[in-house]
């Protein structure tokens, strides 16, 4: 009976998923990616271009922003994206990720503000301070999410994801061995973050209101120390529950 509770909960979490991208499929979205240069932005192009979405690289110029492109072609010479200065890229999309080191995440915010009015914020600054980066070393007001929350206001609603994930492995096709942790303040777009992190093809979880960031934003440092002390490279996170008898 145990198996069989356990097997039909694959077989709902499976029709849900395949539920989930063909309902995207009807209904793709522009996603503006800032900082769309380094591994995790390309490896998010890849894989949301790969169902259907369009595509928005953002950097500070627009020299830049055609670089990245053309990187990621090579990469991916299947992946279409659209290179634009950031304050544009975050202007032309229907939400917006951003993805660049955390010494440049208020200043990017800055200059982005007026296009993310009433969109979704999809945050994945991880406030690594170098060079202890295996140490956690959160900002005083909690969490990098809570401060781009603080800071933008009410009219954008900041869910942090993808945190945890090894950047380089997203432009692969390989299967991703962690899970999501999806926080913000609004459930609805915490859900929105959820129903993309599957379609990129991972688990993902609601994991509580902005504040909750913290502790995925620290996790990356335990991450880090575990594949320095042990033979393992690639770190997760698994969110795994126990039937109750």
């Amino acid at each position: 009976m145990f198996r069989l509770r356990r097997l039909a909960k694959k077989l709902i979490h499976i029709i849900r998923t395949l539920f989930t991208l063909l309902r995207r499929m009807d209904t793709p979205q522009k996603i503006a990616i800032l900082g769309g240069t380094g591994d995790l932005g390309t490896g998010l192009a890849i894989r949301w271009a790969k169902v259907g979405h369009e595509i928005i690289i953002g950097s500070r110029t627009l020299a830049k922003a055609e670089k990245a492109v053309a990187d990621l072609k090579e990469i991916s010479p299947q992946t279409e994206a659209l290179a634009l200065e950031n304050p544009d890229a975050a202007a032309a999309g229907d939400l917006v990720v951003l993805t660049v080191p955390a010494e440049h995440q208020i200043s990017t915010l800055k200059s982005v503000q007026p296009g993310l009015t009433s969109k979704i914020l999809i945050d994945v600054t991880v406030p690594l301070v170098p060079p202890k980066v295996g140490t956690v070393q959160l900002p005083d007001v909690g969490s990098a999410g809570k401060r781009a929350q603080d800071f933008l206001g009410d009219e954008v609603q900041v869910v942090t994801a993808f945190q945890n994930v090894a950047a380089h492995l997203l432009q692969t096709d390989v299967q991703i061995e962690c899970d999501v942790l999806v926080c913000g303040n609004k459930r609805a777009a915490r859900q929105t973050v959820i129903d993309l992190a599957k379609e990129a093809g991972m688990q993902a979880w609601h994991a509580g209101p902005i504040e909750n960031s913290a502790a995925a934003e620290a996790l990356t440092s335990v991450l880090i120390q575990i594949n320095r002390r042990h033979d393992i490279s690639h770190s997760g996170v698994r969110i795994v529950g126990q039937d109750d008898h």
